[in-house]
């Protein structure tokens, strides 16, 4: 518990940090812990929880797969209620529109309608997400429940950022990458992860099935 606590939050800060606030970072690396001016990124605690389940699985005998597939299916529940936070908040909102139930949020300094997009990423991420893990899929192969939660978020996320004031790529202009949005592009290795960890588990099922 200690350990994902710690791997959420100090992995999300740094992650924060490097990724939407590399330019303060390198002004002044002490602000690397102003953390009561808030900042996390969710990649960025991922991979700190990351860090944390493997030390944890390592010294107590498990495998890491087994840790991360139980930690998964409730993750959703986690990002859910973090995007509500956000709605109310009034942060994060999206894109200027002409929906009906488009807002205006009051921290918003333009004052236009907008997307809620933190609603969206509540239902994608969050609600959506936790019926697939739970009640959709049904394996008893280890990592296959990680691999399709990397998979979903990722495809939700990178459905968000669609309609969510975007944050774009450094230098985009050179990698043709541009029109991505960060959100999109970290996604991107979220999405290549999760299909490598499934297609390596079927890989050694057939291969299982094969040799019988």
């Amino acid at each position: 518990l200690y350990g994902l606590f710690f791997g959420a939050i100090c992995g999300g800060r740094v992650g924060y940090m490097f990724i939407y606030g590399s330019e303060q970072l390198m002004n002044n690396p002490l602000s690397l812990f102003y953390v009561w001016q808030g900042g996390l990124s969710f990649h960025g605690g991922l991979i700190g929880e990351m860090v944390a389940i493997y030390f944890f699985a390592k010294s107590n005998g498990y495998k890491f797969f087994q840790i991360s597939d139980w930690l998964c299916v409730s993750v959703p529940i986690a990002l859910f209620l973090g995007r509500i936070a956000n709605f109310i908040n009034a942060e994060l909102y999206g894109r200027p529109t002409d929906i009906s139930w488009g807002m205006i949020f009051p921290s918003d300094p333009d004052q236009l309608v907008r997307h809620p997009s933190q609603i969206y990423e509540a239902i994608l991420e969050g609600f959506l997400l936790f019926l697939i893990l739970n009640f959709v899929i049904k394996s008893k192969k280890i990592g296959n429940y990680s691999a399709f939660f990397l998979i979903g978020y990722a495809v939700a996320r990178f459905i968000v950022e669609i309609f969510k004031q975007p944050d774009y790529v450094w230098g985009g202009e050179f990698l043709l990458l541009s029109f991505l949005t960060q959100g999109q592009l970290l996604s991107i290795p979220m999405l290549i992860l999760g299909l490598i960890i499934l297609y390596r588990n079927n890989e050694s099922i057939s291969r299982f099935t094969k040799k019988s």
